[in-house]
């Protein structure tokens, strides 16, 4: 399958119109349309259904955008990277994934000490959970991240950062519980609980409270804290998180306890050690290196 194809397809997708798919690509509609049905052949498949409102991606046509958004987004990265090594002086471009934490911060705060010693140097952030940004990073979309632990590292080359993450339970302003200065173990019993949904977190919970699943009242999870704070306002249930996926945006008719036992968990830096970096990406750790020390290999 060659690239051209699945830009053309690409395209196709987004506009959900031949023609103007032909327009953004600059090819004339018989000749998109010709490519449309020998990508189908192809697959043995067909991707769009016509429909009077437009094309409509079938099935495997869903699956296939997936797919060829992931493999355009790597070559074009991929490109840039042979740009970025013809072009010494720092022209580059980073990639850097970083969840909802504190450690936020830390980020842009390295960023603008770097762009302002390299201002041709461009940047991507991409937010999102932990497991989700290993998995570009693993993929080669992202150069290095920021992640919460406890987290999976064994192929990466980590840089743990100082500022810690505390731990609490975000309630409404109205809940009983809203009115301690600490929550214990034994204040979760029947309360009605989101939490992350990656297992790691769920497991440092349940070592912390010394509690079993079912004898929490886990009636939801997540795994960015975005949409969970109308539900809190609203009762519907408690969420446990850090304090640093709060930064300001926390509802003011919510309260953020800090757990008791305190419990905090650091942010790491990561990067694969298997994949080259590029003198960008090589030079921007090195950046965090000289504030927060070396690297584990």
């Amino acid at each position: 399958m060659e690239l051209r194809l699945l830009r053309y397809f690409w395209t196709i997708a987004e506009e959900e119109n031949i023609s103007r798919a032909a327009e953004c690509l600059h090819v004339t509609q018989p000749t998109l349309s010709r490519q449309l049905r020998e990508l189908e052949q192809e697959l043995g498949t067909p991707l769009f259904e016509r429909q009077s409102k437009g094309l409509v991606l079938t099935d495997a046509g869903l699956f296939l955008k997936s797919r060829a958004g992931e493999i355009l987004r790597l070559t074009q990265q991929t490109t840039q990277e042979f740009v970025d090594r013809r072009q010494q002086l720092f022209s580059g471009h980073l990639a850097i994934g970083c969840v909802e934490a504190d450690n936020s911060d830390t980020l842009a705060m390295m960023l603008e000490d770097f762009v302002s010693d390299y201002p041709q140097v461009t940047f991507h952030i991409f937010s999102s959970a932990s497991d989700i940004i290993t998995d570009q990073l693993d993929k080669g979309l992202l150069d290095l991240a920021i992640l919460l632990e406890p987290v999976n590292t064994d192929k990466y080359a980590t840089l743990t950062l100082p500022r810690t993450e505390q731990w609490g339970l975000l309630v409404s302003k109205d809940a009983f519980v809203a009115q301690q200065s600490s929550v214990h173990p034994a204040d979760l019993a029947g309360m009605p609980l989101m939490l992350s949904n990656r297992p790691e977190v769920q497991q440092l919970i349940l070592d912390w409270s010394g509690l079993t699943r079912d004898q929490l009242n886990i009636i939801g999870t997540y795994n960015l804290s975005f949409n969970v704070l109308p539900l809190v306002t609203h009762q519907v249930a408690a969420a446990l998180m850090i304090a640093g996926a709060l930064s300001n945006r926390q509802p003011a008719d919510t309260r953020f306890i800090p757990l008791a036992p305190t419990m905090q968990t650091n942010c790491v830096l990561v990067w694969r050690r298997d994949r080259l970096l590029t003198p960008v990406v090589h030079e921007f750790i090195h950046y965090f290196q000289q504030a927060f020390g070396s690297a584990k290999a």
